[in-house]
């Protein structure tokens, strides 16, 4: 009876936003009714109010619904609505009616059972949030009617168990009907794809941006037709199964500004040219013991911040040209196979927070890194090197 009740709700909030106005309030107030329903909303969702910093915040006493925590507005009408980490545990089964909302998060909730399917009601929503909400089992068909949908975020990784799963729809069901995405979060939901499957379903977003999909259980090898992703600005595919080479066409994505692709069981060797990409501020390739490759000539232009090579078979040394990564904070290429002695470049890294060299065949002198005012963190265990005085050395601040 609760979810039924729920369900009227959302109908009697949104689906009169376009109706006609004789009812607007002036100076982007809310109408009355949208707020009375919001507060018959409130009490009947079921929720923590120790833990809440929206909803327990919705009263009588503030007359402007538009001004509530967790409440946007575009001229008096409630566009979206911001539910995340107010400890929902239940109250919204089947209540998704929500006709003219444009956005929804529900993240880092409760609940604790599947998601609605009436969500497919929500033909007007461009923004989608259900991350860490306590949903399981299968993702319902019903969202991929959501074809205006920009920004789809069902990830789950605060817990090891993946509670989401994408067999029936699949990831081509899912995702064939939302081509206005462009930002797809799937981290944490199981979706066992081979990569011929999961690669041509993910190549007919040709205008996504970001596509994070770690520890999604997705298998190898890594399809060609990601190469039509031209508009790529993030590529998360941390934790799944890939056992497959680098494609030469990662290269390509010349907007990309994260790569993150470790633990994936990668072999051969990883492409240079990808190292070149001018926007790229984000490379993690870690933990893959059968990947090679060896670090190129560094460009003036480059933008990286963030270099994890631990844990792979990278070889070679360190080019002088290491020096033009001027906002380089963090590189980790323990546990490899560098070798070499370590270029006095490196005294010109002055961004450098936290730098790992252990476990190589690196020899020599170390370089003065007195002008990395920030660093915090440096280990060079296990190396040849000469002028050590402790393995790990800690600035305090």
């Amino acid at each position: 009876m609760r979810a039924h009740i729920i369900f009227w709700l959302f109908f009697m909030l949104f689906s009169s936003i376009n109706s006609s106005t004789n009812n607007f309030l002036l100076n982007g107030n809310c109408r009355g009714h949208q707020r009375a329903v919001l507060l018959q909303l409130k009490n009947n969702l079921i929720f923590n109010p120790e833990k809440s910093s929206k909803l327990v915040h919705w009263n009588q006493s503030e007359y402007d619904c538009c001004k509530w925590h967790g409440v946007t507005c575009k001229d008096g009408h409630v566009t979206a609505l911001d539910l995340s980490q107010e400890s929902i545990s239940g109250g919204l089964n089947d209540s998704s009616a929500i006709f003219s909302l444009q956005g929804l998060n529900l993240a880092f909730n409760k609940f604790n059972f599947v998601i609605p399917q009436a969500l497919h009601k929500l033909q007007n929503l461009r923004y989608l949030n259900l991350s860490d909400a306590g949903f399981e089992e299968q993702v319902p068909k019903e969202i991929a009617h959501l074809t205006r949908l920009v920004t789809l975020d069902l990830s789950s990784l605060i817990t090891s168990r993946q509670n989401l799963k994408l067999e029936n729809p699949n990831i081509e069901m899912l995702v064939k009907n939302l081509t206005d995405i462009t930002e797809l979060y799937l981290d944490g939901v199981a979706i066992s794809s081979s990569g011929d499957e999961w690669g041509r379903a993910l190549s007919l977003l040709e205008g996504v941006r970001v596509l994070s999909m770690s520890s999604c259980n997705l298998s190898g090898p890594i399809d060609s037709s990601l190469a039509k992703l031209q508009s790529l600005s993030v590529l998360r595919l941390n934790n799944n199964k890939l056992s497959s080479k680098v494609p030469d066409s990662f290269a390509n994505f010349s907007n990309l500004t994260i790569l993150e692709i470790s633990s994936c069981g990668l072999n051969g060797f990883f492409p240079k040219e990808i190292f070149q990409i001018h926007t790229l501020k984000v490379l993690d390739i870690s933990d893959n013991q059968n990947l090679s490759g060896s670090l190129p000539d560094f460009s003036p232009l480059a933008s990286l911040k963030y270099l994890n090579l631990a844990d792979t078979n990278f070889s070679g040394p360190l080019p002088n040209t290491i020096s033009n990564l001027k906002h380089l904070s963090t590189i980790d290429l323990s546990h490899c196979q560098f070798n070499g002695t370590l270029p006095s470049s490196m005294s010109e890294l002055t961004q450098l927070v936290y730098l790992d060299l252990s476990f190589n065949n690196f020899t020599g002198l170390l370089p003065s890194l007195s002008m990395s005012k920030n660093l915090r963190y440096i280990s060079l265990l296990r190396n040849y090197l000469i002028e050590i005085y402790h393995p790990i050395f800690l600035r305090a601040s």
